[in-house]
């Protein structure tokens, strides 16, 4: 067992004290702060961003080869995090809990935690499993001041943590699954521009992310978070299946095959996408290939009726019709302004 002892007052002393027990470079790219390990404790890295309005972007992209206990103290820095799993799971409590205490976040579940002042936070982390944990650490005081006013987009008992500025109290939520998070996420990793486009486009990212995790806490405290009878693998199943949707937009999918091919039943299925999409099956797949169609036509040189069977359509008119009801334009006519745009410029 690695225990790291943490009391920092900022990320760049929680970096040291982190390399401290378990080595690694730390270093510095486009304002983002990287602890990279390589070596008998761990590989992999642990990266961080500070934003001017009070959120950091703390990121866990590493494998430990023994488990690891994190101890906090929140004595000179107390944000309130929001976590999200991507990949393996971990552990907490607060300091005054028992082991029985410790609570697991799992896989693709969205979790609030906030300490109280001089308190502790123990984190767990297993040993041999590959882990990709996001948390946005949101300083209360700084946070409050700069963007929410008098904080309308935050259910009563959430507003009551930002409203905590002297730490009095400890808070947790621990939140249903959440695979809309997960593509959020996991679209971090894809950000490949530098210096000043890269921090915009991760913040606008974190933005969705801090928005996902209140609004699943409000809907969920006024019991109108999703229910569901999937399991998290069938959550995961039905995500890996839109991929191939995306993937294969061309191909007549059809329920029956859909079911045949992921071993869930038509009903999962349907259940699923409503959870995860607020879409049926063929209301999701329609929409993929209108937004493919869409960006065709802007970016290529192919006709409308090529564009139509390059996405598995055969009826021209039907295509035009759903096209104009999603786009408020018909295909033709935005084709023509794309032209027009193209000639003026």
């Amino acid at each position: 067992m690695i225990t790291i002892q943490i009391n920092a007052k900022n990320t760049a002393e929680t970096f040291e004290q982190i390399k401290n027990i378990i080595g690694g470079e730390v270093m510095e790219k486009w304002g983002q702060q990287i602890l990279a390990v390589d070596n008998e404790n761990a590989k992999g890295e642990i990266r961080a961003l500070n934003f001017d309005w009070g959120a950091c972007l703390l990121e866990y992209d590493i494998t430990f080869f023994d488990e690891v206990t994190l101890i906090t103290d929140s004595t000179h820095y107390n944000p309130i995090s929001f976590v999200y799993c991507l990949e393996g799971y971990c552990g907490h409590k607060f300091g005054y809990q028992e082991m029985s205490d410790l609570k697991i976040l799992k896989q693709y579940q969205s979790v609030i935690i906030s300490s109280r002042a001089n308190g502790f936070n123990h984190g767990y982390l297993p040993a041999g499993i590959p882990l990709h944990i996001n948390v946005i650490r949101v300083h209360r005081n700084q946070f409050m001041s700069n963007r929410l006013n008098k904080g309308e987009a935050l259910n009563e008992q959430l507003y009551k943590v930002f409203l905590d500025t002297d730490h009095k109290n400890v808070f947790s939520y621990y939140g249903s699954y959440n695979l809309k998070m997960a593509d959020l996420v996991s679209s971090i990793k894809n950000v490949t521009a530098d210096g000043m486009i890269r921090i915009l486009q991760l913040e606008g990212l974190v933005y969705q992310i801090l928005s996902m995790h209140i609004l699943q806490h409000n809907n969920e405290v006024l019991n109108n978070g999703p229910k569901t009878s999937l399991l998290n693998r069938e959550l995961n199943t039905i995500r890996d299946c839109a991929k191939q949707i995306e993937n294969n937009i061309a191909k007549d999918f059809s329920l029956e095959e859909i079911a045949a091919e992921t071993g869930l039943t038509q009903a999962k299925l349907q259940e699923g996408f409503k959870l995860l999409y607020n879409k049926t099956v063929t209301e999701y797949i329609r929409n993929a290939r209108l937004e493919v169609a869409r960006d065709l036509i802007n970016t290529t040189e192919m006709n409308i009726s090529e564009v139509v069977y390059s996405i598995g359509f055969t009826s021209r008119s039907y295509f035009s019709k759903i096209f104009k009801e999603k786009y408020g334009i018909s295909p033709s006519e935005f084709k023509s302004s794309k032209r027009e745009m193209g000639l003026s410029a």
